[in-house]
């Protein structure tokens, strides 16, 4: 029978049977006769609590007890201790105290023969239930204590004991499975489903009642909030308890910390499932899922947690089906507080400038505020939206709206260039700040929104600014208009006019000043162009008749000095469309040729590096050179069609289709 006998304590032999106290013990005595198991044995205190020391066969006890009062006579030390198993329960030693209990269950029922009248032990198997009903009790009292105070003496010897004790019981009940034999009536006793079911009803328990800071509602919480983080607090420290203290009480196999962790997951959720299928008011809902999607997994992965939790076989607290509605409310929500927000801050504008209010200048530009206050919402809330939801692709659509938004500005805008007040010049150089700025985060900050709103958001502010600098320049081409007439001309030729036009341009420029530096440099460098574009119209219109050499080369001279008097200018005043002087000097090089192939050469150099030039305008030009054939021109102009290939829209700044020619 030993052999079935695996107790838990590290010290233990084969009992001799009948061994006793006080000498040994006719082993043909009736059990009443017998001495009580707990006269078997001694209990001594060792560096990891009680153990049981049995008694091998053929021990003189009176020696040994004689040569310990000797000891005890001559050194002082104390002679062996025998506990009673009542004191060993209150000593919560439950593991030694189930291992004296299978000891009788085993003596009693190995004893029993089928032929024996169940009678004749009927007495010491009630009490053997009895005893056992007492240790089971005794067993779950301390597993519901499990997440007590740390300081309560005892605790983890006790639970580390108790959980030894289901371990033997569960060892037990398979004993009796293999034996074949008739167990009793306790078997098998499924002291690990009641384990479970202990722990179970404790997180429960600890869930249902957590303590809740009275600061809670003082600070401006709800109800449901602060139940919501009175659950959280507790599921933390329990979780941060049983890693720290539980864990050591349990063998690694049983893997104490995911058992507990898989509890307090299925209990949070079942309360939050309740919550949530209540109905909640937007602030709350916002709360819910942030602690599903941002709080919740924060505990998991702290440090003492990660390497001992399995998060992932945990999944999400909440049910996508119940998320669903939830996320809708509260992106829905955030959808209307950006609306709201953008409205405002547009409405402040345009009031500001109704009453004739500039802009605010910082150092020496006009400022608007409305892109930076729009832009500060926009990334604070889709970047909060996705740790509530959890989903960038879902936080994105907060910004779903944002192309209406976008077209709000852009009629207040037209507003202010059609009514043309005096302030509205100051309100133009400053939108053209937050133009700017609106399409930088658009473009660098593309995971803030989803593809199509990035997109036509880009194109209304493509638009916007492109009249805002026509509402800007319109008024420096007017006053340059007079400069214009006379490019291409005779007298463009043959007098200095062009310094004028020079002179002009830069003190027009003077005045375009004001908006912040980089788009003021995209606003000069579009003054630019279109000054250039309109000296090749002026050109190409033929007021001047090259009949010779000598006036082509005159004519190359012009354009070419003209071409670097303009670049010098406009790069002095922050443009920097270097290639316009490029083109200008093309069309020289053209003028100053007299070889056909060479012609033709040049031509199909500039219609390689500019596809949107046409045919026109080639025949505008060759128009010039009068001494140049109708079929010579054609010949040219065939060279145009076979050189210039294909290109893609963004290769190339477009230059030649903003130039008008009949």
């Amino acid at each position: 029978m030993c052999s079935k006998l695996c107790c838990c304590l590290p010290l233990r032999s084969c009992r001799a049977e009948g061994v006793h106290i006080e000498g040994k013990q006719d082993s043909t005595q009736p059990p009443s006769a017998r001495p009580s198991p707990l006269s078997w044995f001694t209990m001594r205190t060792d560096t990891d609590g009680f153990r049981l020391n049995f008694l091998p066969p053929m021990f003189n006890f009176r020696k040994v007890r004689a040569a310990s009062a000797n000891a005890a006579a001559t050194d002082g030390r104390l002679s062996p201790v025998v506990l009673s198993y009542d004191q060993i329960l209150e000593a919560k030693r439950l593991c030694e105290a189930g291992r004296l209990l299978i000891e009788r269950e085993e003596r009693l029922f190995g004893e029993m023969k089928e032929s024996e009248a169940l009678a004749r032990h009927e007495e010491e198997v009630s009490a053997l239930a009895a005893d056992r009903v007492a240790l089971r009790v005794l067993v779950l009292q301390t597993l519901s204590l499990s997440l007590g105070p740390d300081e309560e003496a005892g605790t983890q010897a006790a639970l580390a004991s108790a959980v030894r004790a289901v371990t033997q019981e569960e060892d037990q009940d398979r004993r009796w499975t293999q034996s074949g034999h008739t167990a009793p009536a306790w078997r098998p006793g499924g002291w690990r489903e009641l384990h479970d079911s202990a722990l179970r009803g404790l997180v429960e328990e600890r869930m249902d009642n957590p303590p809740t800071p009275t600061t809670a509602l003082q600070t401006g919480q709800s109800s449901v909030q602060a139940d919501i983080c009175a659950m959280g607090r507790q599921l933390k420290e329990d979780l941060l308890h049983v890693v720290r203290a539980v864990r050591s009480c349990y063998p690694p196999h049983v893997d104490v910390c995911n058992v507990y962790a898989r509890l307090y997951h299925l209990t949070f959720s079942a309360r939050l499932r309740e919550i949530a299928e209540f109905g909640l008011e937007d602030k709350d809902c916002s709360f819910l899922l942030q602690w599903v999607n941002e709080y919740y997994p924060q505990v998991l992965q702290k440090p003492e947690l990660a390497g001992v939790i399995d998060v992932d076989a945990l999944g999400k607290l909440l049910p996508d089906e119940l998320l669903k509605p939830l996320e809708d409310q509260y992106l829905s929500k955030q959808q209307d507080k950006l609306t709201t927000f953008i409205s405002r801050v547009l409405q402040e504008a345009k009031q500001s400038w109704n009453k004739g209010e500039e802009p605010t200048i910082e150092d020496g530009c006009f400022v608007s505020p409305v892109s930076y206050d729009i832009i500060q919402l926009i990334n604070g809330m889709v970047t909060s939206a996705e740790r509530v939801v959890g989903d960038l692709h879902k936080a994105q659509s907060t910004t779903s709206q944002l192309k209406d938004l976008m077209q709000r500005f852009n009629i207040f805008q037209n507003d202010v260039m059609k009514q043309n007040k005096p302030n509205s010049r100051p309100a133009m150089k400053a939108n053209l700040g937050c133009i700017e700025q609106f399409r930088d985060v658009l473009q660098k900050k593309r995971h803030l929104f989803r593809q199509g709103v990035q997109e036509n958001c880009l194109q209304v502010l493509a638009g916007m600014k492109k009249s805002a600098h026509v509402y800007l320049l319109k008024p420096v081409h007017e006053v340059l208009k007079p400069h214009y007439r006379k490019l291409g001309t005779s007298d463009w030729l043959n007098k200095p006019l062009f310094e004028k036009l020079l002179a002009g341009i830069e003190k027009e420029l003077q005045d375009l000043q004001g908006s912040i530096e980089s788009c003021h440099q995209e606003l000069v460098g579009q003054l630019h162009q279109e000054v250039t574009a309109e000296y090749v119209m002026r050109l190409l219109r033929g007021q001047v008749k090259l009949k010779d050499k000598e006036q082509q080369l005159k004519a190359y001279a012009t354009v070419k000095d003209n071409a670097e008097s303009l670049h010098d200018l406009f790069l002095k005043m922050g443009s920097q469309e270097v290639r316009l002087k490029d083109i200008l000097t093309k069309i020289a090089e053209v003028l100053k040729l007299q070889d056909l192939p060479a012609i033709q050469m040049q031509v199909a150099s500039l219609g390689k590096d500019y596809p949107d030039l046409s045919e026109k305008h080639v025949s505008a030009l060759l128009k010039l050179k009068t001494n140049l054939s109708k079929a010579d021109r054609k010949t040219v102009k065939d060279v145009l069609s076979d050189t210039r290939a294909p290109q893609s829209g963004d290769a190339v700044r477009p230059f030649f289709s903003g130039v008008l020619v009949k």
